[in-house]
């Protein structure tokens, strides 16, 4: 929200007053509260009239400060609010005549008494201050009250996340409002808000409320980034780390860690598409058509129209195209699949259980007791009212049918254009609720697979998100367009959502809206087969293969089988991602913090730890990349070329795409190219790249248990290689020479010159 007008005015119809100085503070319970008028107090009389800011500081954990700020206390607090964990933890506070200290772990923040000057350090280095004149409270030009604070933007400072956004990675010169919205990918709305950013400057952000945060990121002041909350209090928490990597270990310490995917979501999903014509005939023509071409299949998706049209959603399969949908699936699942069916949480007028929602009091209303409806999506859709039990339950119950009949998962669509003028049966404030619906909803659909497949096996394939949404996952992008800018805005998307504390991301390969060329299927299956998961889906074209020419099933059968190859290292990835908070797709900066040029890099990532992916958004296979400083030189995992630190530009055909292993680093291929979910430890292939003294691996079975470690050492003219947990494997050395050699149990030395 922007309320000045140029470096000294305030906009037209906006009355802002600044908190001028701690006028007294107070120590109580761990806190540290300061009392902060609006004017300069230079004698008692002045203490009358005209108010007063207050801020608490306290942690809820180590190396992470709270503040919180308000201006009425007595404003009833409505729900809901994110969970927060918190740790017991006691923190250091001195005052002097001068300054307030408050510290946690290695983070402190100094308040000048006098002018508010305030200056968070990390280690005793500063990382980012706020100015006298940057806590507001501010009323708009409708009246309404928000709690405003600015912080600083360093020279060469650069911003990051606030959720999936599909705007510029940097987020420097942009206005964010944490609205979720259904907007694609093409625009400035975003499925999937999240009120915390990084810096380059190694720490976060997080604005702790679920209202509409309104972030503006040197887009009001060029060296500020200045947020604000529509209500009588804000609280927010600066949180350090050594680097960014133990930043969101922090943050998501605090809201919580991505919830480890069973391990078969990893392989290839094939969808129905969205308004296709399909029946169980088409369905079989699909899976039957990946076996005969050699192209393993995980999971089949059936899309909306699986129910009946204008009856979205009625959970009962459209008799006209599935007459006997229980023998359907059980022939799908004897073929090896996992089911996944569409579903979202608005309930259509036509369907039958619309007026059992009405009767049960289970939708959203007005405030004069009807049912809230519009003809947007469904005609006279109506909205579930989880914050009601019974309603959740309800919900619950008709998902459990279609989970007896064999569904194994669901795609959990929308959950972004939720109203606020509405009443909630809980009470709850429907500005609040507007984002955090879509944790509600989602959490209803993932606890009830937890009950019934255990948590193993839980797994969503979500839309809209908000705070805590990284315990339910995996998410994906949403409605891309198919072409090649498409691709790249969903890429920067994914990139900024793992800097927002999520670990797991997919996106709609091709494209959803309109049709994909043979060339970009080819290309997006390149990149959609190297994120954390994977699947064709769109619009009014099918996805499968076949359709874009043999190539394209080569290319979509080379790079399926690669993928679940390098299922022994993925999934090592994964139980990493689901232990730190740390996301599978990594932007280069968290990865090279100290390279400067990869702060603005948004069209490669690290796959994990040790994988380089840099996807080709052109029709002519030109890739420019950037290998990052490291010691030692990389390598292509397909063609084994080595790279120094560099930009490079090379012409890649369809099987190729820059793939570079990072120096010093173990990949474990396993034996099985035809499903994620096999032994990682049975007769693998371990590959050892440009090995320095030391390299160690750990591999984990398919519920994330660790079953072998790797321990790979150089000595004199030897290589030193302990495996545990694995009988057999072949080994192969990447260096000045290539080594092949059958290891087997305990310690094995090889000789190289």
């Amino acid at each position: 929200m922007k309320f000045l007008n140029g470096g000294w005015l305030i906009r037209d119809g906006f009355d802002v007053k600044y908190a001028a100085q701690v006028y007294d503070e107070r120590i109580c319970d761990d806190k540290l509260i300061m009392y902060m008028p609006y004017k300069q107090i230079t004698h008692k009389g002045e203490t009358l009239d005209g108010g007063m800011l207050t801020i608490e500081v306290f942690t809820p954990h180590k190396d992470v400060i709270g503040v919180k700020l308000y201006n009425y206390k007595g404003k009833l607090k409505k729900s809901p609010n994110f969970e927060i964990n918190k740790e017991d933890i006691k923190p250091m506070i001195k005052v002097d005549n001068a300054v307030c200290n408050f510290q946690s772990g290695d983070l402190c923040v100094n308040i000048q008494r006098e002018n508010l000057v305030t200056e968070f350090s990390y280690k005793g280095k500063p990382i980012i201050q706020s100015t006298s004149k940057s806590k507001a409270v501010v009323h708009d030009c409708n009246g309404q009250v928000h709690i405003s604070d600015q912080l600083s933007i360093d020279v060469g400072e650069c911003i990051y996340g606030l959720g999936e956004r599909f705007t510029n990675f940097i987020k420097n010169g942009q206005t964010v409002d944490i609205w979720n919205e259904d907007g694609g990918t093409g625009t400035t709305q975003a499925y999937k808000n999240i009120p915390f950013y990084v810096s380059n400057k190694n720490y976060g952000v997080f604005v702790n409320s679920p209202n509409k945060v309104s972030f503006e990121v040197g887009s009001e002041k060029v060296s500020k980034v200045q947020f604000s909350v529509p209500e009588q209090e804000m609280e927010y928490y600066i949180i350090g780390g050594n680097d960014l990597k133990k930043v969101l270990q922090n943050y998501t310490d605090l809201t919580g860690k991505p919830s480890l995917p069973p391990a078969w979501s990893y392989g290839l999903w094939l969808s129905t598409s969205f308004l296709t014509n399909y029946d169980e005939e088409t369905v079989n023509s699909f899976v039957d058509g990946m076996a005969e071409r050699d192209i393993p299949l995980e999971v089949f998706h059936f899309d909306c129209l699986w129910m009946k049209e204008y009856e979205w959603c009625n959970f009962e399969w459209d008799e006209r195209t599935f007459p006997r949908p229980e023998e359907m699936l059980r022939n799908l699942k004897k073929k090896g699949l996992k089911i996944c069916v569409w579903i979202n949480p608005y309930i259509a007028q036509k369907s039958p259980l619309f007026d059992e929602g009405v009767a049960q009091d289970y939708f959203l209303k007005k405030a004069d007791g009807d049912i809230w409806q519009w003809n947007k999506w469904q005609a006279g859709m109506a909205v579930v009212d989880f914050t009601n039990p019974k309603a959740a339950s309800w919900y619950q119950s008709y998902l459990k049918k279609l989970m007896d009949m064999g569904v194994d998962c669901f795609k959990t669509d929308f959950g972004e254009r939720i109203p606020t003028d509405v009443i909630y049966a809980d009470g709850s404030d429907p500005h609040k609720m507007h984002n955090y619906y879509a944790y509600l909803y989602n959490k209803v659909v993932y606890d009830l697979l937890i009950k019934e497949k255990g948590k193993e096996e839980a797994i969503v394939f979500a839309r809209s998100a908000t705070v805590g949404s990284q315990k339910l996952p995996v998410h994906w992008g949403g409605d891309s367009t198919s072409d090649y800018p498409s691709m790249a805005e969903s890429l920067r998307a994914g990139l900024s959502f793992g800097l927002s504390g999520f670990g797991y991301w997919s996106h709609d390969i091709s494209g959803f809206e309109e049709g994909a060329t043979p060339d970009l299927y080819k290309r997006w299956t390149q990149f959609g087969l190297l994120s954390s998961h994977s699947r064709y889906h769109g619009s009014w074209k099918y996805k499968v293969p076949w359709l874009y020419g043999e190539e394209a099933v080569d290319v979509t059968r080379f790079f399926t089988k690669m993928k679940l190859r390098l299922m022994p290292y993925i999934q090592a990835q994964s139980v990493y991602t689901a232990t730190t908070g740390l996301p599978m797709m990594r932007a280069m900066m968290m990865e090279f913090p100290n390279d400067e040029a990869v702060v603005g890099l948004d069209r490669q990532y690290m796959f994990g730890d040790s994988l380089l992916v840099a996807p080709i958004f052109n029709d002519r296979g030109f890739a420019s990349f950037y290998v990052p400083k490291s010691e030692g030189v990389w390598t292509d995992y397909l063609t084994e070329k080595t790279y120094s630190e560099g930009w490079y530009k090379e012409t890649c055909d369809y099987f190729h795409l820059p793939l570079l292993v990072k120096p010093n680093s173990i990949i474990v291929e396993g034996y099985d190219e035809n499903h994620a979910s096999y032994d990682y430890t049975k007769n693998p292939t371990i590959h050892v790249y440009q090995l320095a003294d030391y390299a160690q691996c750990e591999l984990y079975d398919i519920h994330g248990k660790k079953t072998a470690t790797i321990n790979v050492e150089k000595q004199n003219n030897e290589i030193e290689v302990e495996m545990n947990g694995i009988e057999k494997a072949e080994f192969i050395l990447y260096g000045k020479k290539k080594i092949l050699t059958i290891l087997h149990a305990g310690h094995n030395s090889i000789r190289y010159i």
